[in-house]
This record gives C-alpha cells, sequence and structure tokens, in this order.
C-alpha cells in the first residue's frame, strides 16, 4: 500500500473543507428558500377569502387558514391538529363528515350542497379534493370552505320576489300575459349585423320572414283574468293566438310587433280587437312592459289587457246619438226631409265653391190649391198628403241632390252638378209621378193632387244664395200665374 505524504494528506483534506462549505452553503439556501415558500404560503393561505383545511387519510387535521378558525365553531384546543375531522360534533351532525369520509373513500373531488353550520345564517358549501402522496395512493383530503351565506339570502330574497310576483301576476284583476322575446331579439341583432338597418322595408320585401319572427316570440304564462277574457277555463284551451285572423290585418301588427322588438320599445299603449274562443268580439286596450332585469335579453315581456269593450260600445252609441241629433236639428219632423237651415248650410258650400263641382241648380216646388184640400178633408189628412208627396220626391231624387221641406205645401229641391235643362227633366219626372200618385188611399180616401215648379240655376241666373233662391222663388210665381201643374225655368218659357 502506498502511503501518502503529508502534502497530500493536507491537499485532500482542504478539497473536502472546500466541498463541505459549499454543501453548507446549499443547505443553507435551501433551507431560505423553503421558509420564504412556507411564508408566501401562509400568507396566501391567511390571506385567501375562503377556508383552507387539509387532512390526513385518517381524517385528522394536519393544516388550516386563518380564516377556517372563524367559518366554523371549532373547540378551545392548543391546536387543531390535535382534532380529527371525523369527532367533531358541527360537521358530524350537519353530514359534511360523510362528504370527507366519502372523498377519502372514493379518490374523487366533491362539490357539496350548501350546509347551514353554527348559526342559521351562517351558510357553507366545501370543495372537496383528494390529494395524493409520493407514490400515487391516496395521501390525503385538501378543502376549501366557501361563504356563501348573502348568495343565500340574495337566492331568497329573489324567491320571495318571484313569488310575490307570481301571485301578483295571477291573482292581478287586469288581464295578464308574460311573453319571451329573447330569440326573435337575437335574430334580430344577427341580421342588423349581416347589413339590414332598415326592418320595414326587409319585411315587406321577405313577407315570410313576418311568419318567421312571429314564431319566435314564446308566450310563458297567462293569469286567471286573461283567461276569463278569453272565456277559456285552461292555459292549454288556447290554442290561438291574440292575433287577429284576418291576413291582412294580421302581417300589419306583425310588422308593428317586430319593428318595436327591433327598436327595443314595446311600451306603446294600442287598442286591438280580439275573439274570444266563443267567437265574442273583444275590444282591448294593450300595454306591454318589460319586466326589469330583462331590458337587455326582452326574455320577460308583461302585456296587460284592459277590455275596453263596453266603454267602446257607449262611445258609439253616443257618436250615433250626437249623429241622429245632429240629424234631427237638419230634418223636418212632419216629412223627414231636410229643414231650411240645413238648406241654408248646404247651398253655402256649395255656391262658395264656385261651380268647380259644375252648376248648381235649384227648384221651388209649391202643390196646387191645397188649402181647399185642408178644407174638404182636415189638418190631420192635410199633414199625411204632405209625407206621402215628400216620399214621392224621395223616390225620384238621386244623390247628391237633395229635397228640403220648405214651408207649408212648398218644397225646395238643390241639385249639385245639374244644369237648367236637367233641372227641368227632374221636375218633370216628380210632376209625372205625382199625377200617377193617388194619395190618402190609407185613410180611406182618393186624392189627386198636383205641383207647380220654378226653377234657377247658379250661376247663369244668381251669383249667391239668396239671389239664387230669389229667382227660381218668382219663376214659381210665374208659373202659378198662368195655370199651375206647369214648369218653368228662368228666362224662358212655361213648360206645359
Amino acid at each position: 500500500m502506498t502511503r501518502k505524504t503529508a502534502e497530500e494528506l493536507a491537499h485532500e483534506l482542504e478539497a473536502l473543507r472546500q466541498r463541505l462549505s459549499q454543501s453548507e452553503a446549499r443547505r443553507a439556501q435551501a433551507e431560505e428558500s423553503l421558509r420564504t415558500l412556507e411564508s408566501r404560503n401562509r400568507l396566501l393561505g391567511d390571506s385567501a377569502p375562503f377556508g383552507i383545511l387539509t387532512l390526513d387519510s385518517a381524517g385528522r387535521i394536519t393544516g388550516h387558514n386563518r380564516k377556517l378558525l372563524d367559518m366554523l365553531p371549532w373547540p378551545a384546543l392548543p391546536q387543531l391538529t390535535a382534532l380529527s375531522l371525523f369527532e367533531f360534533e358541527p360537521l358530524v351532525q350537519t353530514g359534511i363528515a360523510d362528504e370527507f369520509r366519502r372523498c377519502l373513500d372514493t379518490n374523487v373531488a366533491i362539490v357539496s350542497r350548501t350546509f347551514c353550520v353554527g348559526s342559521p345564517n351562517c351558510h357553507l358549501r366545501f370543495h372537496i379534493c383528494p390529494v395524493p402522496d409520493a407514490s400515487g395512493a391516496l395521501g390525503g383530503v385538501l378543502a376549501f370552505l366557501e361563504n356563501v351565506s348573502e348568495q343565500k339570502s340574495a337566492e331568497e330574497a329573489l324567491r320571495e320576489s318571484e313569488e310575490r310576483y307570481r301571485m301578483l301576476f295571477q291573482y292581478s284583476p287586469i288581464a295578464l300575459v308574460e311573453r319571451d322575446a329573447s330569440r326573435l331579439k337575437e335574430h334580430l341583432e344577427r341580421l342588423r349585423a349581416e347589413g339590414v338597418d332598415d326592418f320595414s322595408t326587409y319585411l315587406h320585401t321577405h313577407p315570410q320572414e313576418v311568419y318567421t319572427c312571429m314564431a319566435m316570440i314564446r308566450t310563458v304564462a297567462v293569469n286567471d283574468a286573461f283567461l276569463r277574457m278569453m272565456e277559456a277555463e285552461t292555459p292549454d284551451q288556447l290554442r290561438v293566438s291574440l292575433y287577429p285572423t284576418d291576413r291582412t290585418e294580421y302581417f300589419r301588427m306583425a310588422v308593428e310587433v317586430i319593428l318595436m322588438i327591433a327598436g327595443g320599445d314595446v311600451s306603446h299603449q294600442r287598442e286591438r280587437t280580439i275573439y274570444t274562443l266563443k267567437g265574442r268580439r273583444r275590444e282591448v286596450l294593450i300595454k306591454a312592459l318589460i319586466v326589469s332585469g330583462h331590458e337587455d335579453t326582452l326574455a320577460r315581456i308583461i302585456i296587460s289587457m284592459v277590455d275596453i269593450t263596453e266603454r267602446k260600445q257607449a262611445e258609439e252609441a253616443l257618436r250615433l246619438s250626437e249623429q241622429q241629433f245632429r240629424d234631427q236639428a237638419l230634418r223636418d219632423n212632419l216629412t223627414g226631409l231636410y229643414n231650411r237651415r240645413y238648406l241654408y248650410q248646404s247651398l253655402t258650400g256649395l255656391i262658395a265653391a264656385g261651380g268647380s263641382d259644375g252648376p248648381v241648380s235649384l227648384i221651388f216646388m209649391d202643390l196646387d190649391d191645397f188649402k181647399h184640400v185642408v178644407d174638404s178633408f182636415g189638418h190631420l189628412n192635410g199633414s199625411r198628403a204632405i209625407q206621402e208627396v215628400a216620399q214621392t220626391i224621395r223616390e225620384v231624387l238621386r244623390e247628391p241632390a237633395f229635397a228640403v221641406a220648405y214651408a207649408g205645401d212648398e218644397f225646395v229641391i238643390v241639385l249639385p252638378g245639374t244644369d237648367g235643362p236637367g233641372a227641368m227633366d227632374c221636375a218633370a219626372a216628380i210632376r209625372d209621378r205625382m199625377n200617377r200618385t193617388v194619395y190618402l188611399r190609407e185613410s180611406g180616401l182618393e186624392v189627386a193632387l198636383r205641383a207647380s215648379f220654378g226653377i234657377g240655376t247658379f250661376p247663369m241666373h244668381a251669383t249667391d244664395v239668396t239671389g239664387l233662391l230669389a229667382v227660381a222663388d218668382r219663376t214659381l210665381f210665374d208659373v202659378k200665374a198662368t195655370g199651375k201643374n206647369r214648369i218653368a225655368l228662368a228666362g224662358t218659357s212655361l213648360l206645359a
């Protein structure tokens, strides 16, 4: 064996000292890195907004963060690592311990349901994950505890709010329908992204798109008042929609609805006609409202409908009554012909038009020897005779011509757009019908009545109402002076 010299031994010893020093430096560096890592982990764990808990495979607590201490009613122990989770009564009673045991048994991560631990207002959710050891076997469990108390309170408040909403919706005395237009809104947004900016023009050039769009609006619920309005027992009976069955009216209404959805404004109030399941017509006032929180999606739209059928009927009756009153104010009570007020109003308007629709002729008509009829048969029969003559005049005239009961046995016939010869033809037709008519037969009498006619025409014979009436009246006077039962046009010879 070769002996080493002292110098060689000294050299090897120095080399060993250097390697030992380097190893010591690496160890110190590793320990410092470990302390830094542990400090960082403690900082992260203690700063986390959720509780962190670790268990070994037997269920003993091996670690936790500060947040965890505030989240559960832990016993007064020097440290929790002396505690087995399966012996911690609050977690055993609530069933949380069973969730940890299941994770250890199955080696599968578990997200637990919400547990109420410690107090009625503390709600916790556990995220439990198995942790493998260096060999890959189950080494323990890592759990995160999430405090969801505020979320639970919000969910409960939302549930109560929804329940109140449904109660108000269902039992409201106003007919309500809830609809979901979210699919239609998304569809319209896609069309807009593809370059459609004028939806009105687009819908009219693509009419089938109207029916496609309307099929995207879904009826979610209807309330009891709506069922009563529609005379239905259950919502299933409402197989027809609220929309008109007339194709043209449906298309017009559908375009209106789609444009409102496209514009995001569904709040317009409008009147519509709907039909019940029994075919009864209903006039309704419709108002739509987007439920708060659904303005962007239009997933919940409440449509209210107020039955205004009786109001509309009352308005129509009032309108007819007012029209009847106006008509009565312009009618003669005895004959039903127009009265002098209507004559002056209408004739003034016709002449004010300046003959733009042609000439205006006026016939002044007076019954011949009518005083003899009254003296012979009495005033009552005289009135009946005037009524029958008025009927004769009505049978001859055609609109826009009209007759006026002027005074007693005098009548005025106004003929818009008719010249003098045309007016003479009209007068002749009235006279001929009178000559062929036997009057007062219903009174048991047989009376022949005759009349004389004077005609004036605007603008040939007069340029105003007073002048035209005066011309026709003077012409009638001339006829009466020459034998009666005749017709004369102003400025011409008499017509026998």
